[in-house]
């Protein structure tokens, strides 16, 4: 597993330098993510809004604010989960850690 994972990470690495160098501020766009948190988490997350978070781990987003919305909105049916939309501002000049847009791929 460690190998694809490193594969995977070279590989995002790569497809970030191919779409966003030479990027500035006003490349600047928004993507979002929907997902269920626990109880828990979740009460930690409102402690923090509007701070800054980091992610140790890959994830998928979409600049489809309805569909991501429509992932946080599926975890209604599971009481133990709090829905929960995470909207990010993406700064291309300011990444300290590759990301690249995977639709097409």
């Amino acid at each position: 597993m460690g190998l694809f994972i490193s594969d995977l990470h070279r590989h995002i690495e790569q497809l970030h330098q191919e779409q966003y160098a030479g990027s500035t501020a006003a490349d600047t766009f928004t993507v979002y993510r929907g997902q269920g948190l626990s109880a828990k988490d979740f009460r930690q997350m409102i402690k923090i809004k509007g701070s800054l978070i980091s992610f140790n781990n890959f994830f998928s987003t979409s600049k489809d604010r309805d569909l991501s919305y429509a992932f946080a909105e599926s975890n209604q049916a599971n009481p133990d989960l709090v829905g929960i939309l995470f909207i990010m501002k993406v700064d291309p000049s300011q990444s300290t850690s590759p990301f690249a847009l995977i639709a097409g791929i």
